[in-house]
């Protein structure tokens, strides 16, 4: 591996999303205010194909904003802190690779790199809803059901890089309704993720109707008044509020902060915080539930920011 050469010295930040479709890639000033944005599909063939197009992006960023970028990646999975490959991403020719040395060798620079999650975590704490706050837990409520912490302003990543992965955690308190639990990918049963994730609420809402229907059309027709729908949101509410009440319980954080496409159900951030408040330990509440700032770009936006002020 090449030495790498004196780290950036402008407040330029530049963060990747790598998904498994399409890759992003935004440049952010000092104060957060965007200077350049492209998107690109995500080359499928080898890790080499998707690191040259990283550095592609990379490349033509610095050229655009005329100033030389610290990089933070994005992507599901994280570094076993133990190899230091890529571990649990959905881009799996990304797998047992060591993707940050790749890049940093590409780029000659440091790269760092986090779970898309802790992004959306660390962007929204930083300058999106849960700007101010001392502890924040982001939660993604989308395809999957992952979290990350922030802590004055610094993302926890834990001793074995899993810090916030609440998904895979039992629901807690389960009724008579949810034994047995379903079966999880990772190999256990009853995991969070597979009840609050969308293919969750819409696997949960045929197995009680018989019906199957997309999380969209499950939201639409319960606004419509139908009964069996409007049944299947109230139990994801409770059971969303049992499992963010765990999480209250153990971090306390000052603001919970949604994202992913369940995120915009607006009658979460009304009915959730009623229904947790029987299994919080505690005689007032003070944790707020918000909805995300940013949105889609939340997760390029943390990237971005995980270089703090200091070192970008």
């Amino acid at each position: 591996m090449t030495a790498l050469a004196a780290q950036p010295q402008a407040s330029l930040r530049l963060g990747v999303d790598l998904g498994g479709t399409k890759t992003e890639a935004v440049v952010l000033d000092a104060d957060g205010a965007e200077r350049w944005r492209h998107r690109i599909a995500t080359p499928k063939q080898t890790a080499e194909s998707i690191c040259d197009a990283i550095a592609g992006l990379v490349a033509d960023a610095e050229a655009a904003v005329a100033g030389r970028c610290s990089v933070g990646i994005g992507t599901p999975g994280s570094l076993s802190p133990h190899s230091g490959l890529l571990r649990g991403s959905n881009t799996v020719v990304l797998n047992g690779k060591p993707v940050r040395q790749m890049l940093e060798q590409r780029l000659g620079r440091e790269v760092r790199i986090a779970n898309d999650a802790n992004c959306f975590a660390l962007s929204e704490a930083v300058d999106g809803a849960g700007s101010g706050a001392e502890a924040v837990f982001g939660v993604i409520l989308g395809t999957g059901v992952g979290g990350g912490i922030v802590v004055r302003g610094e993302l926890l990543v834990g001793a074995n890089a899993i810090a916030g992965e609440w998904g895979h955690n039992p629901l807690p308190s389960p009724t008579s309704g949810e034994v047995p639990a379903p079966a999880c990918y990772c190999g256990r049963n009853g995991c969070i993720e597979t009840w609050l994730s969308g293919p969750g609420l819409a696997r949960d809402h045929a197995a009680v109707t018989g019906a199957a229907l997309t999380p969209e059309a499950i939201v639409a027709s319960a606004a419509a008044g139908d009964v069996a729908c409007e049944a299947t949101l109230q139990r994801y509410e409770d059971r969303l509020a049992r499992a963010l009440a765990s999480v209250i319980n153990l971090l306390d954080p000052q603001v919970i902060v949604l994202g992913g496409g369940l995120s915009n159900l607006d009658r979460l951030y009304a009915n959730v915080p009623r229904l947790w408040v029987p299994h919080i330990f505690s005689d007032t509440i003070a944790t707020r539930l918000v909805k995300h700032a940013h949105g889609d770009s939340s997760g390029v936006r943390g990237a971005a920011w995980l270089w703090p002020e200091s070192r970008a």
